[in-house]
Formats: C-alpha cells, sequence, structure tokens
C-alpha cells in the first residue's frame, strides 16, 4: 500500500499549502453589521394573541400577525415586559406561553423597540446529539467511541480547514481534495484500526472519490452549470467574491459522496476478510466473486438511501414543480434540478464502481488462512479482547 502513503503525503502537503492564516481570513470576512446599538436578547413568553397593532398587508394565504406578550430575562432591560410581532412563517413556530425566544434590542428615537429575531434550539439539538451519542456508544462500543472520535476530527477540518480556505480563494478543488483525503484517513483508520482491511477500504475510497470527481467535472462542464442555483449563491457571492461557485459545485459533489463511499468501502472489505476467514481454502476469484454477491445487494439498498435523502431534502422544491403550467421534465433542465442532478448522479456512479474496486483491491490483499483475519496494530478501533482467529474460523470477541 505504498500508493496510499504517496496520497497522505500529498494530503497533508496541501494542507500546508493551503492553509489559510488568520490575517486572510480576517481580511476575507466582509461581516454584515447590525445597525449602531442593537444587542439580543432572551425572552419568555407569557401569552400569545391574534392580531397586531402593525397594520402589514400580507399576500392572499399568508399567515395571520400574532402579538407575544413577553419577558425580557437578559440584558439591561431584564424583567421588562414587551409586545413582540410574530408575522409570516413564525405564526407556524407553535409558539405558546412558557417558551424562550429571541429577540432583538432596537434603540430608536421613540424609545427601544423590540423585534423576535428566533428561537432558542440548541436544548433540542443537544438532547438529540447526546442521544445520538449514548446509541453509538451502547451498539457499537468502542469502535464506536473511536468513530465518534474521527467524527469530531474530520469536522475540525472541515470547519478549520477546507471552508476558511474556499472563503479566502484558494483552488477549490485543490482543498477539497486534499482535505477529504485527510478526512478519510482519519476516519477509516482511527474507526477501525490501522490493518491491511482498513487500507484495502481507504484504497477503494480513494479510487471512488477520483471517479465522482472526474464525472463531476466532465458534468458540470457539459451542462454549462454556474454554480448559482438560488439566493444563497448570490448573497455569498456578494459576501466572498472570490469565490468560483463552479469549483464550489464540484466541492460539494467532493464533500457529499464521502460518507455513503465510506460506508460500502469498509462493507466490502469487512465481508472479504470475513470469506476469507469463513473459506480459507478459496482462490482470491472465488473470494472476489462472493464479496461482488454481497456488493450487488449493498448497492441496490444504497441507491435509494441516495435518491430518498435527495428528495427528503429537496421535498418543498419538489412539490412546487406541481403548480407550474411548465412540463416538469422541462424544469429537470433548470440549475436547481440539474445541479442536484449531478451532485446525485456523480456520487452513485462513483459509489456503484468503488464496489469492484474495493472488493478487487480486498481479494488481492486478505492473507491467505490463518493470515487472513488481520487484528490492528494499535488499539484504536480494536473491540478488547479481540484476537485473530484460527484457520476456517470466525474470528471470536471475549467480553
Amino acid at each position: 500500500m505504498g500508493l496510499l502513503a504517496v496520497f497522505g503525503v500529498l494530503a497533508v502537503a496541501g494542507l500546508i499549502w493551503l492553509w489559510p492564516t488568520g490575517s486572510e481570513v480576517s481580511a476575507a470576512l466582509n461581516k454584515i453589521a447590525d445597525a449602531p446599538g442593537v444587542t439580543y436578547e432572551q425572552a419568555r413568553i407569557e401569552s400569545v394573541a391574534d392580531g397586531c397593532e402593525s397594520s402589514v398587508e400580507t399576500p392572499t394565504g399568508a399567515a395571520a400577525c400574532l402579538t407575544a406578550t413577553v419577558t425580557v430575562t437578559t440584558g439591561e432591560d431584564e424583567g421588562r415586559q414587551a409586545a413582540v410581532e410574530l408575522s409570516g412563517a413564525n405564526v407556524h413556530n407553535g409558539l405558546r406561553a412558557g417558551d424562550v425566544i429571541e429577540i432583538a434590542r432596537v434603540p430608536t428615537g421613540d424609545g427601544v423597540h423590540y423585534a423576535f429575531s428566533g428561537i432558542n434550539r440548541l436544548p433540542v439539538l443537544i438532547t438529540l446529539a447526546a442521544l445520538f451519542t449514548v446509541a453509538t456508544l451502547l451498539v457499537a462500543r468502542w469502535r464506536g467511541l473511536f468513530a465518534l472520535v474521527g467524527l469530531v476530527i474530520a469536522g475540525w477540518v472541515l470547519l478549520g480547514f477546507m471552508l476558511p480556505a474556499i472563503i479566502v480563494g484558494k483552488p477549490g478543488m485543490a482543498v477539497a481534495l486534499s482535505g477529504s483525503t485527510v478526512i478519510m484517513f482519519i476516519v477509516l483508520y482511527v474507526a477501525h484500526g490501522v490493518s491491511m482491511r482498513t487500507s484495502a477500504a481507504l484504497a477503494g475510497t480513494l479510487l471512488g472519490l477520483a471517479v465522482t470527481t472526474t464525472l463531476g467535472m466532465l458534468a458540470v462542464g457539459a451542462a454549462r452549470l454556474s454554480g448559482f442555483a438560488d439566493e444563497n449563491e448570490y448573497d455569498l457571492a456578494q459576501l466572498a467574491p472570490g469565490i468560483n461557485f463552479q469549483e464550489l459545485l464540484m466541492v460539494g459533489i467532493i464533500i457529499g459522496g464521502l460518507g455513503v463511499l465510506n460506508d460500502v468501502t469498509i462493507t466490502q472489505a469487512s465481508a472479504v476478510w470475513e470469506l476469507r476467514a469463513a473459506a480459507p481454502g478459496w482462490t482470491r476469484l472465488q473470494v472476489f466473486t462472493a464479496g461482488m454477491r454481497i456488493g450487488r445487494d449493498h448497492i441496490a439498498s444504497t441507491i435509494y438511501t441516495i435518491v430518498f435523502a435527495y428528495a427528503g431534502t429537496a421535498l418543498t422544491v419538489l412539490l412546487l414543480l406541481f403548480f407550474t403550467t411548465r412540463s416538469p421534465i422541462d424544469l429537470f433542465g433548470l440549475e436547481l434540478f440539474a445541479g442536484e442532478g449531478v451532485r446525485t448522479f456523480a456520487s452513485a456512479i462513483g459509489l456503484i464502481l468503488s464496489v469492484p474496486i474495493t472488493t478487487g483491491i480486498a481479494a488481492l490483499t486478505v492473507g491467505p488462512g490463518r493470515e487472513a483475519v488481520e487484528a490492528p496494530k494499535h488499539g484504536a478501533g480494536a473491540e478488547p479482547g479481540a484476537v485473530g482467529a484460527p484457520s476456517g474460523e470466525a474470528p471470536q470477541q471475549h467480553e
């Protein structure tokens, strides 16, 4: 696996070369400033009533306006009661007495004005994150713990390197490939241990990522995609004019493909190792053939996952298709849909081809007989007490 070492060195070199300095990031961040004197405070809702004092014209079918009486719980106005108007989508949040919201305190010539800013949803998110962590540790035990550690490190690479580097105008493709390669090295080796099995999965992941990247680049160019699908891109272009949005679209394709590729490749590599342990007398071709039978089932289920994941995130846009006089087929050619189509199909093709690639690499590198069940070289990702099994036996684990 000398080639993996080369990829690793190149990826680390890319991080060092492309890592943005603090001054570069500060200069590129053209932050939107609030009006002078505006602060954000927490407030508790005491009651909610229909109607508002202000008369605002709303389009037909728009939500009614509500008035929430709140008590300010932070800042210099703590304990003060005020009326806050809720309009538009905020009417549908289901706010009621006892809920805590964030309000903007706006000093004006006529006194202090309060406006609804948002809802503090962190407690719900923290609860879900805690449940996710507990479920992972209970079910996956040490493997789950190391997976969570890898996830934290991967998040640090994404938020600390990739996104700031894109903002300051570093080459998007180089940033994505360097960052993604480092993330895969970290996630796989931390979660699954340093072993030939993990290396085979990593090699399959990187080659699948190369396929996804190549197809994505060709498709983005052929479809003449600009990277501007909705108003979010236009807003970002105003704040960070140095970003190449075609490259940003490619970065999204690369990052989006990481998760499913990792899932498929590690499963295929593990399947090959278990097949060799169960049938040490098989030839490498027989192991590859049996591994591909498992891989085909995995491909079928994962394709559904990709398609339905997109349908779930784009549900509102898909519903809007029913309210247009144009044919939905024509609308799918618009950039809003075509960009997602390129992203989905490029990732799916890379995923499909990663199955035979990973299975082939694993079948060529898995050891015969007793060597087939290879214990990781360090404790990361290995269950306590896991040992190599004798020839023809499955690996045993001791509690």
